[in-house]
């Protein structure tokens, strides 16, 4: 929160005014988001529960939407799913690439700024997909070039984002040790090392690796968060890891920062805080 010089503070929030001027299409907008972080289609019951919505309004609004293509009723599940108008909003969203556009050029001016190599990364189910990669003069080459997937756990990234998942879609990923892909003697072998590591990360407020992936280069990382809260994407530095010492690197994760929050202004969310 900023305040003002007279020491009062006022923040607002863009979502309860849009809430006051047009509130069932934030209700609607609501449902979809949710239906959308769902792993599988949900009673209306669930939705009015964890929406905190009367039901009646629930059912008004997943009748429109099913009207218009956006969710699909199985009746015999008594359960909504999203519909193929839905999917079509996705596909549209996939062709403008606004994220990995507005990505490109802010990662460029990171890589000028740090002398070294940065991409920008999004979950896909238990991996990291990386859409953006910038590589700095005479550094080398990475593993992590643009449509290469690797295990979320193991690297910078994928850390950063878990970090921000909610408990029940963090066991919802990774369910037993079993989940937990094998590369060599590195990284969490657990479930349980996987949350201490989390627990670092939330702790420090970005994720790290060093020489999980590669072995001699670590990887800073800080997370993108959407308006609700979950993770979008992360921005991450990758060096030589006796370029940059430990201790260098919480402000090194600072300036990363700097990026990760124009880029989450840019996309229509607000900046991430640090933690305290």
């Amino acid at each position: 929160m900023c305040n003002t010089p007279t020491g009062h503070s006022r923040q607002i929030d863009p979502r309860r005014e849009l809430a006051g001027a047009a509130p069932a299409a934030v209700q609607v907008l609501d449902v979809l988001r949710f239906l959308a972080g769902q792993r599988g289609p949900v009673a209306a019951a669930v939705i009015a529960r964890d929406l905190q919505l009367p039901r009646s309004s629930v059912y008004q609004h997943l009748r429109a939407l099913q009207h218009l293509g956006y969710v699909v009723h199985l009746r015999e599940e008594r359960r909504y799913a999203l519909g193929i108008a839905a999917f079509e909003l996705s596909s549209g969203y996939l062709r403008q690439e606004p994220l990995a556009r507005i990505g490109a050029h802010l990662l460029a001016s990171l890589v000028d700024r740090l002398g070294e190599n940065a991409h920008l990364a999004v979950l896909h189910g238990r991996d990291v997909l990386y859409l953006v990669e910038e590589r700095a003069p005479h550094r080398p080459a990475l593993v992590t070039d643009v449509g290469v997937r690797l295990p979320s756990h193991l690297t910078a990234s994928g850390r950063a984002m878990l970090a921000m998942l909610p408990e029940a879609q963090l066991r919802a990923l990774f369910p037993d040790d079993a989940s937990l892909a094998e590369r060599g003697e590195r990284g969490p072998h657990t479930v349980s090392e996987l949350r201490s590591v989390l627990d670092e990360v939330r702790r420090l407020g970005y994720g790290f690796e060093d020489g999980e992936v590669t072995e001699g280069i670590a990887s800073v990382a800080v997370a993108v968060a959407e308006r609700s809260g979950w993770p979008e994407a992360a921005v991450t530095v990758s060096f030589p890891s006796d370029a940059i010492p430990p201790a260098r690197r919480p402000a090194l994760a600072t300036r990363i920062r700097e990026f990760s929050d124009e880029l989450a202004r840019r996309l229509g969310a607000g900046p991430q805080s640090a933690p305290d």
